[in-house]
């Protein structure tokens, strides 16, 4: 659900999020965005695809297509939760330099190692990131273990 006062770029990842939690997957939504235009949206689609690999972020990175490197030095990458290793090693390889977070309450991710390498990291703590993956781990505990590796 859409809020007044809510960056419209993290409400599209949210309902990347919400659809990705649809289909039977994580709850994960992530939106790249350039010059006020969204280049890239995805989820997780690790159940979906049998993936070893497609996170949220990886799966927004895949549907922007290729771009110049200009393009993604000048991008914001929105993701609903915080990026675990393997997303902030490609938000890194690329140069994104500004990552908007819905929440890090249920999983913190590499954001200091974002920060350390000059990436401008925004923790929004948005309730509704927060419930979506409240309510994922508490119903799909393993599932969501698998996905981040535990």
């Amino acid at each position: 659900m859409a809020t007044p006062d809510r960056d419209p770029f993290l409400t599209a990842a949210i309902e990347e999020a919400r659809a990705g939690r649809a289909e039977g997957g994580i709850p994960i939504g992530s939106v790249i965005v350039h010059d006020g235009t969204i280049l890239g949206r995805g989820h997780n689609r690790r159940v979906q695809q049998g993936s070893a690999v497609l996170h949220g972020e990886m799966d927004a990175l895949e549907n922007a297509g290729r771009q110049p490197a200009s393009i993604y030095r000048d991008a914001t990458l929105y993701t609903t939760l915080s990026p675990c290793s393997m997303c902030s090693g490609a938000i890194l390889l690329y140069g994104i330099p500004r990552v908007v977070i819905g929440e890090n309450r249920t999983f913190m991710g590499e954001e200091d190692l974002l920060r350390a390498r000059g990436v401008t990291v925004e923790v929004v703590d948005d309730a509704e990131c927060v419930q979506l993956m409240e309510d994922f781990i508490r119903d799909c505990p393993e599932l969501w273990n698998e996905d981040i590796g535990v």
